[in-house]
C-alpha cells in the first residue's frame, strides 16, 4: 500500500459493502479496526458511533487517516500488540491484512493478542485470498499501467506494478509510482502477502480458541470452499 494514491486507487467496492454488513449486524460498542491503513473504511465505520481504535504500523497511512477527521477514532502506530486486553466487541481485518502476516509465528501471535483483546463472544472478522484459486497469476499476466492524479498537486501519475513472483506461499510484488509527463520517480515499494489454505486458517483460528461463525466465499452470503477466490471470517471468542 503507497499512502499517497491509495484512496484514488481503491474505492469502496461490494466486498467492503459485505465485510460492512456483518459488522452493522452486530451489537457493538468498542471496535478495533487493525491494519487500518489510511482509514478508509475506518470513516465508515466512524458514523455508527463506535469507540474505535485503529492500529496500523505506517505512521504515512496514518497521517493520512488523522487528515479525516474522524471524531471518534483513537489512532495508534503499531501492530496487535496495542490492543487492550477484554476490551472490543470486535476487532477486523480488512482488504485481505490477513496476508501481510509472513511466518505462522506472527500470525500465531496476532490471532493471540486479537483473542485477548475481545471481549466474551466478542467477533473477530476479517478477509484473505484462497491460495488454490492462483489469484496472482491474473496479476502478472497484466501489465497495464494505472493513472491517477497528486492528492496534493493535481499532476498526473503514473504507478506500475511489477512482480518478484511466488516462494513459498510468499507472494512479492512492487508497486512505483512516477509523475506522467517526465517519468520522475515519487516512490516505489515493495510489498509482501502470505497465502494460506482454508484448511490451514482454519486450524490456526481454533488454536486460538476462536469458534468461526461463518465462512464466506468471494463477499456473498454462501459457505466458502476451495474454490472460493476469496474468504471472510467471522469467529467467536
Amino acid at each position: 500500500m503507497i499512502p499517497l494514491i491509495y484512496d484514488q486507487m481503491y474505492k469502496i467496492g461490494p466486498d467492503d459493502k459485505f465485510l460492512l454488513s456483518i459488522i452493522n449486524n452486530l451489537q457493538i460498542h468498542r471496535l478495533a479496526d487493525l491494519g487500518c491503513g489510511t482509514g478508509r473504511l475506518t470513516s465508515y465505520l466512524d458514523t455508527k458511533g463506535y469507540g474505535i481504535t485503529a492500529i496500523d504500523p505506517d505512521d504515512e497511512a496514518l497521517f493520512v487517516a488523522k487528515n479525516r477527521g474522524l471524531a471518534n477514532v483513537q489512532w495508534l502506530v503499531g501492530d496487535s500488540r496495542l490492543l487492550q486486553a477484554n476490551t472490543y466487541d470486535a476487532i477486523i481485518m480488512t482488504a485481505n491484512v490477513a496476508q501481510v502476516f509472513l511466518t505462522d509465528e506472527s500470525w500465531t501471535a496476532t490471532l493471540s493478542d486479537i483473542h485477548q483483546a475481545l471481549q466474551p463472544n466478542g467477533s473477530l472478522i476479517f478477509d484473505c485470498r484462497n491460495i488454490y484459486a492462483k489469484e496472482w497469476e491474473k496479476w502478472m499476466a497484466d501489465e497495464t499501467p494505472d493513472y491517477t492524479t497528486h492528492p496534493y498537486t493535481g499532476e498526473k501519475l503514473t504507478i506500475i506494478s511489477s512482480y518478484e513472483g511466488m516462494e513459498n506461499d510468499v507472494f512479492t510484488f512492487y508497486e512505483t509510482v512516477q509523475y506522467c509527463d517526465n517519468g520522475e520517480l515519487i516512490t516505489q515499494s515493495k510489498h509482501q502477502i502470505r497465502f494460506r489454505t482454508l484448511k490451514d486458517i482454519e486450524s490456526s483460528l481454533s488454536r486460538a480458541g476462536f469458534t468461526i461463525k461463518s465462512c464466506y466465499g468471494d463477499y456473498q452470503d454462501k459457505q466458502a470452499n476451495n474454490d472460493s477466490v476469496s474468504f471472510v471470517f467471522h469467529c467467536m471468542k
